[in-house]
């Protein structure tokens, strides 16, 4: 009875061990905090480019790995896209600003 009583708490503990590493960042993929630190950091770049009037917000695409924002989609001058950038870089949290958007 004692073996099985130590096994199982062998087999709990490496659960557990299994369970808090799979939340642990990697250098492709990120943690739990992360996910959640760069979900804040898009909504805040999706808010600022929207309280901007002269730029045409709703096509533009907004991801977040890291910190690191890539802007994507279209825009009407390559004005609008810098003007975009530079709200980006504004925004606390973002550490660069990738511009891959297009000019219709």
């Amino acid at each position: 009875m004692k073996l099985f009583k130590t096994l199982s708490v062998w087999c709990m503990a490496a659960v557990v061990a299994f369970a808090v590493s799979a939340c642990a960042p990697t250098a492709k993929s990120e943690g739990t905090g992360g996910y959640i630190d760069d979900t804040v950091i898009t909504t805040k770049v999706k808010s600022a480019l929207l309280a901007d009037k002269n730029i045409k917000s709703r096509e533009i695409s907004v991801e977040t790995f890291k910190g690191r924002v890539q802007l994507s989609g279209f825009v009407t001058s390559s004005e609008d896209a810098n003007r975009a950038v530079q709200t980006t870089r504004g925004v606390a949290g973002v550490k660069s600003v990738e511009n891959v958007m297009q000019l219709k």
